[in-house]
């Protein structure tokens, strides 16, 4: 019997379909909910500094002095971050940095109301306490959701994917002369996609695993390639692909030279 699959932490559409997103790791989301508080203390701090020279100026009153001190930690505290975070759509100075993006628990864009209850809520468990609250919280709760996200039906979702390597093969030695006389023209689009996919793949293939699909993709290929060299078959695979690509880039260069002579103006490939 097939183990049964835990979908406690699946997260669901409004039409109950499952959507593939990962939630910010605790360590992360307390790492850019830091920059973010780093952030309005520093605002606030810059307020200070400029309420003493308003003061020695004569600007500010002793009863005005009051209401700029309340209305600067209203705007550090509260305003600013619930304005960025409508601005930009859940993401923050801070999110930015981790990767991360506030979203509802449908996976859906956070609105106003979202950004209000966290913004309100995180004047207290984040600023007020120094965000121990938000701490006990998040390491309490399996999406790492602050007081504010559970209130407000959201949570940190995890935007960030790593930076694909393209995986250009590079024709082998060995295979360089064969090369000047192969003709691997007739060779389906549809083989040659399952070739590169391999080739992709292989270094996350076990040896044998390798060989073999290596194997049976020169089998396949064989009749379209003349003549088939004696070699390793990965290493075929690899000149095959290198001769199918460089052919292809020297008929889109001669398209594009078709096309200047009738045309008149510079067609870059």
């Amino acid at each position: 019997m097939s183990a049964p699959i835990d979908t406690s932490e699946e997260v669901l559409s409004g039409e109950a379909v499952a959507i593939d997103a990962l939630p910010l790791g605790f360590l992360l989301r307390a790492l850019g909910a830091l920059i973010d508080m780093l952030i309005g203390y520093a605002i606030f701090v810059l307020w200070l500094f400029l309420r003493n020279w308003l003061v020695n100026e004569g600007v500010l009153t002793e009863a005005t002095d009051r209401i700029a001190n309340i209305a600067s930690m209203a705007v550090s505290f509260l305003i600013i971050p619930i304005t960025v975070e409508m601005l930009t759509k859940g993401r923050s100075l801070g999110k930015l940095a981790v990767g991360g993006r506030i979203v509802r628990v449908d996976g859906g864009a956070t609105g106003f109301r979202h950004a209000f209850i966290r913004g309100l809520l995180g004047v207290l468990e984040i600023y007020m306490t120094v965000g121990s609250i938000a701490i006990l919280s998040g390491a309490l709760t399996a999406r790492s959701q602050r007081l504010g996200d559970l209130v407000a039906g959201t949570y940190s979702q995890r935007v960030r994917t790593p930076k694909l390597i393209p995986h250009v093969p590079m024709m082998p030695s060995e295979l360089a002369g064969w090369a000047q006389i192969a003709d691997v023209a007739r060779l389906p689009d549809r083989l040659a996609r399952r070739i590169s996919q391999f080739l992709a793949s292989a270094p996350q293939l076990v040896p044998g695993a390798r060989a073999r699909v290596a194997q049976e993709l020169l089998i396949d290929a064989s009749p379209f390639v003349s003549p088939l060299p004696a070699a390793n078959p990965e290493r075929v695979l690899i000149a095959i692909t290198c001769v199918r690509r460089e052919r292809e880039f020297r008929a889109l260069q001669n398209s594009d030279r078709r096309a200047e002579k009738l045309t008149g103006r510079r067609v870059g490939v």
